[in-house]
């Protein structure tokens, strides 16, 4: 089980510490937090007991793939931690299949495990991507609140909407796969026309936001899953990232 569609990295991400602990806990910038994704991951690898201290500058639960890439970092850091020898490609999946089974999301370890923009099209292969050629540019973000992902995959009319809703964007992004260059606002307005037919924008802040930074004439969408707003351009509020080419690795 997996998502198909497009999505891309950016600079901020998670930086995972792990050492042997006599129960395991983990920190998310400081505070003591429970993490079913996490703790799953670090079961499928090791009976022993951690520590785990992710930080972050990004929220949990705001469409920022905290949940996939603190689970693949900690997977790299623990295979790393008791050599156990397992490839990249075997981490990532089981990061992967500890998203799925905890619902916090069904395609972002793949984004993180090769980094860049991304689209996937392949059913049945959860890793495989084709990367866009979509240059490094400044991204705009600002988010209100969290959408919880379980919720959403919980909810089988949100579901039957978002796959109904896809095949139109699907079409588009597989015309993409094969061009030399990549006009990265046109992705932003298939993003935004999918989030408005999915159903998923629906938070009156967000929707706000994308209107005004339309009739200045840009270009903005629904960062999925979670009540926050990314454009090319800037906003009122905004703060600035860049999207980045780098994949998940021991530091």
């Amino acid at each position: 089980m997996h998502s198909l569609g497009m999505g891309f990295t950016i600079n901020e991400g998670v930086v995972v510490t792990v050492s042997p602990h006599s129960q395991t806990s983990i920190l998310f910038n400081g505070v003591e937090i429970h993490f079913p994704t996490v703790v799953s991951t670090l079961q499928k690898l090791t009976p022993e007991s951690m520590l785990i201290d992710i930080t972050s500058p990004q929220p949990l639960g705001c469409g920022f793939g905290l949940s996939g890439a603190s689970a693949l970092a900690v997977a790299y850091a623990v295979n790393a931690l008791l050599s156990l020898g397992k490839s990249s490609r075997c981490l990532a999946m089981i990061a992967h299949v500890a998203e799925v089974e905890n619902l916090t999301g069904l395609g972002d370890v793949c984004a993180q495990y090769h980094g860049g923009c991304l689209v996937k099209l392949k059913a049945g292969h959860p890793l495989s991507a084709e990367r866009l050629p979509v240059r490094k540019q400044p991204i705009y973000y600002k988010y209100f609140g969290p959408i919880q992902t379980r919720d959403v995959l919980t909810d089988s009319k949100q579901t039957d909407s978002i796959n109904k809703s896809a095949d139109k964007a699907l079409n588009y992004l597989g015309a993409l796969v094969n061009s030399e260059a990549v006009d990265f606002n046109t992705c932003i307005r298939f993003s935004k026309a999918f989030a408005i037919e999915s159903g998923l924008l629906r938070d009156k802040n967000v929707r706000c936001v994308i209107n005004q930074i339309e009739s200045e004439n840009g270009f903005a969408s629904m960062i999925m899953l979670g009540n926050a707003v990314f454009s090319t351009q800037p906003f009122e509020g905004a703060k600035e990232t860049a999207i980045s080419m780098e994949r998940a690795r021991l530091l």
